[in-house]
């Protein structure tokens, strides 16, 4: 089978594309025909030995796939050959074939393709979780989303609309947010061109925002929670725009705030029943059309460097997915 290799850490053109055996199949495992895989900010850090997951070298990266199941360990009753499943894996998924433990696959929803599914639980896990468990998120509640415009970001938008919310999403270009405002953004700044701190003040009103949403970190992070309400809830979410920043205590005293880290993959370990119960609803909601994932582009397999790269320099909207030959 092809597979995209890291071999040693460094950036997505270090990346190596190779004919590799297929691994053995062991006690509680899945073997997958890989369709698609979800490419995200996580896979850049991976594979230059800066995630809080470091797997051994070589890898493959890729954290969330979907495709067909070849065949199951004998102990193995929640899948079988044949299903159409989604496999949040880690890493691993840049491959044509991926052998992972079936306690972390699930059956496709019907309706969805594969390039959807892909794209799918990562990004949507990760703002559901957010915006379900860690801030509570409530009807009539404002909401501020910092890199609207990004996978996660987007995903945000649009759950927190679902919740019955009002959103305002912060990017880099009109462009992206004219995306953003495709689904479901009331406001929109554009931090390239205006001030952050002053418009997000303004935007959040006498009160502020209940809940802010930030993925990106560096230097957008303080003048966001200064527009934070009393008793609001910051989500920590990644530090996509590089620094990861020092906090002034005092804002979060003034503001009687919470700081509140989300980390989708511990969770997914510590609590599955509740995750398998997230994507469950999630997957509803897209099949009614409230959830509308976004997916800009698809590359082939022999392609990942160039998706990480389009990744890195911000250059995607939504999702971007690596396909092989079997889609």
């Amino acid at each position: 089978m092809k597979a995209v290799l890291c071999k040693s850490f460094g950036p997505p053109d270090s990346l190596v594309i190779e004919e590799v055996p297929s691994p053995p199949l062991e006690a509680g495992q899945v073997r997958i025909a890989v369709h698609a895989c979800g490419v995200n900010f996580p896979d850049t850090l991976i594979i230059e030995n800066k995630y809080q997951f470091k797997p051994d070298l070589p890898f493959s990266p890729g954290g969330e796939i979907s495709g067909e199941v070849m065949e199951v360990a004998s102990d193995v009753t929640n899948v079988k050959a044949g299903d159409r499943v989604i496999g949040m894996c880690g890493w691993g998924g840049y491959a044509e074939e991926l052998v992972m433990p079936a306690r972390k696959v699930v059956k496709m929803p019907d309706g969805f393709d594969f390039p959807t599914a892909a794209a799918f639980t990562l990004t949507y896990g990760t703002s559901y979780h957010a915006l379900k468990q860690r801030a509570d998120l409530k009807k009539g509640e404002s909401m501020l989303v910092l890199g609207a415009s990004g996978g996660v970001g987007l995903s945000a938008v649009e759950i927190g609309k679902a919740f019955g919310a009002r959103v305002v999403a912060a990017a880099s270009s009109d462009e992206k947010l004219e995306v953003c405002k495709a689904h479901g953004a009331d406001e929109v700044i554009n931090y390239t061109t205006e001030d952050l701190r002053a418009r997000a003040k303004e935007l959040g009103g006498k009160t502020g925002f209940d809940v802010i949403y930030d993925p990106v970190g560096d230097k957008y992070a303080e003048p966001a929670l200064r527009s934070i309400a009393w008793e609001g809830r910051y989500l920590v979410i990644g530090f996509a725009a590089g620094e990861i920043p020092k906090i002034p205590l005092n804002l979060v005293l003034l503001k009687g705030c919470q700081i509140v880290g989300v980390f989708w993959g511990s969770f997914t370990e510590r609590d599955p029943a509740t995750n398998f119960q997230n994507l469950d609803e999630m997957a509803e909601m897209v099949r009614n059309g409230t959830l509308k994932p976004h997916i800009s582009a698809t590359y082939p397999l022999e392609q990942a460097a160039t998706a990480l790269n389009d990744m890195k320099a911000r250059k995607v909207t939504g999702k971007v997915v690596l396909v092989t030959g079997r889609s």
